[in-house]
């Protein structure tokens, strides 16, 4: 659902200058990465879970946001950790009651449009394709800091969260006992990757 919101990172573009011309790939720090998403649970307490097995496409265009590419697939069979004592709740997730992963093993988020006011927050919104189903996705995107690594590689942090309906990607098991919405939360830190040696 939610790496779904690392598609925020063009809200980094219009705070830097530069005059690159072409789209720079970034890839995440994962040790400095979380994608996780909540809910409340029977009214009684608020539960949450981290996706961490992701990867995709970081393409920005520093000049020209537009023609940045965002493109993140998260692996949901193995890509799930709701904490310790969990596993049970892991196994339903993938069941035919939410993710269905025997069906549709991964979910999917493509960035479609950003707009910002001061280069510093603003509105990414995307399709997220999860479950079979497909639907937009908007987020609020937070530049937090901008520079480079300790060997000189461009480096960005940004913070974005979101709030979907589970119930649009036929996963509705429960409601309203446990909640339609679900908040999300990513934060992270990317670079451009160190030259092969």
């Amino acid at each position: 659902m939610m790496r779904m919101f690392l598609a925020a990172a063009p809200a980094v573009l219009l705070a830097l200058s530069s005059a690159q011309a072409e789209p720079v790939a970034y890839e995440f720090d994962l040790s400095h990465t979380e994608v996780s998403a909540s809910w409340v649970h029977q009214g009684y307490s608020r539960q949450s879970l981290q996706f961490t097995d992701f990867d995709g496409t970081l393409d920005l265009d520093l000049e020209t946001p537009a023609n940045s590419t965002v493109d993140i697939t998260f692996n949901l069979i193995s890509g799930i950790w709701a904490g310790a004592h969990h596993e049970a709740f892991v196994g339903h997730l993938n069941s035919g009651d939410f993710f269905d992963t025997a069906v549709s093993p991964t979910a999917h988020f493509v960035g479609t449009s950003f707009e910002t006011e001061d280069g510093e927050t603003g509105v990414m919104t995307g399709d997220l394709t999860m479950n079979g189903q497909t639907h937009p996705v908007s987020l609020e995107v937070t530049l937090n800091n901008s520079g480079e690594t300790r060997d000189g590689r461009s480096k960005l942090g940004f913070t974005a969260t979101g709030t979907l309906l589970r119930s649009q990607w036929d996963m509705g098991y429960a409601v309203p006992y446990v909640s339609d919405e679900i908040d999300l939360f990513i934060s992270t830190e990317m670079a451009v990757p160190a030259p092969a040696e």
